[in-house]
């Protein structure tokens, strides 16, 4: 085990000194695209203006005899693009692929000053991470990057939830975690094929009223990710690192994947990814709080001053523990009002109101 002396001292000789916290930039949506796909691409700059995060995918979803075509559509774009305010990502293929290590060694030589993220699925614990950690630092150091890219896993096997704790607090690299439900569901056995979202089997009901089991009994779907979701946000609020929902397989329903995306957020995730255009918007109005909660949250900040005893506000009790969750709301509406001018407006209107109607 490494001195907590050494924790953030580089990892070979001439690489960039790993980040001391997560640079805290909006990341709503991951917007995944396909980079050997000449229509993926071709939309790539638009799509880049919409989106928080960028993301090329070389792992699943590309054909195994597409994997080469991919990772060098990456480097493509990368070169012929300045993305601007909006982050590049990849997703490497699995540490076990024939694949990855070629997928490393080229992105970090060539693009590495244009990424941002490099994604690692798959990832069963710190072993994983310490692995790439290493790698990459040797990588920077031959490529001469001056600043540490960082790394995001996802959380879509049983040893990997078995071990969220460690895996969050593997690397000063650490970004963040998004559960994959799709591999996850596989590795824990569980008798579902859908990509995220609940399962009308997965279920509770109210009691009997009678001697007829079945009359009047109203039935609540369950969400499936409740504790996972809840146990990878705590692991990522312990280690200083960002929590994000993955994917929602079923495109056309909207509506679900809507709700998926609130309960992620209403839980703690700052993100979601994206697999579609239509999911997009879903993502920012889902991961953007509402400007009523933002006005609320400003309003407490206001009338509790340094933060410490209590207030009456509209008949309701507010003190230090409720200045601290109005703080959350409000530190991620300035840091998402600086990206969105539109966003930006809309808070301060609310919060006008709200303070001249107080």
């Amino acid at each position: 085990m490494r001195s907590p002396k050494d924790f953030f001292a580089p990892l070979a000789v001439g690489a960039p000194a790993p980040v001391r916290e997560i640079p805290p930039l909006p990341s709503r949506m991951i917007h995944f695209f396909d980079p050997g796909n000449e229509k993926m691409v071709a939309k790539a700059p638009d799509i880049a203006t919409k989106v928080d995060v960028l993301l090329g995918n070389l792992e699943d979803a590309v054909r195994a005899d597409r994997k080469e075509a991919a990772r060098q559509g990456l480097v493509d774009v990368a070169k012929a693009n300045d993305f601007g305010q909006t982050q590049l990502w990849t997703r490497v293929n699995s540490l076990d692929s024939p694949w990855v290590l070629d997928d490393l060694i080229t992105l970090v030589t060539e693009i590495g000053d244009k990424l941002d993220v490099i994604m690692v699925p798959k990832v069963e614990g710190a072993q994983d991470i310490h692995y790439v950690d290493r790698l990459l630092a040797q990588l920077e150091a031959r490529a001469g990057l001056t600043e540490p890219l960082l790394v995001h896993a996802i959380l879509e096997t049983a040893s990997g939830v078995a071990n969220v704790e460690e895996i969050a607090g593997a690397s000063p690299r650490m970004q963040g975690i998004s559960l994959g439900p799709a591999d996850l569901a596989a590795s824990r056995r569980m008798k579902t094929t859908r990509v995220g979202g609940g399962h009308p089997g997965y279920l509770v009901r109210t009691d009997p009223t009678g001697d007829d089991l079945t009359e009047g009994r109203t039935i609540y779907q369950q969400d499936l990710w409740h504790y996972t979701v809840a146990r990878m946000v705590d692991a990522c609020a312990a280690n200083g690192i960002l929590p994000y929902y993955g994917p929602f397989g079923d495109i056309r329903d909207v509506v679900a994947c809507e709700d998926q995306f609130r309960n992620a957020f209403l839980l703690g995730c700052v993100g979601a990814w994206s697999l579609h255009p239509a999911q997009i918007d879903i993502a920012r109005k889902v991961f953007s709080p509402e400007p009523s909660d933002v006005a609320w949250a400003r309003r407490v900040i206001a009338a509790m001053g340094d933060g410490t005893g209590a207030v009456m506000i509209d008949g309701k009790m507010q003190d230090d523990a409720s200045f601290k969750q109005c703080g959350v709301v409000a530190e991620l509406a300035d840091a998402l009002a600086a990206r969105d001018p539109e966003l930006a407006a809309a808070y301060d209107a609310a919060t006008k109101e709200a303070l001249e109607n107080a």
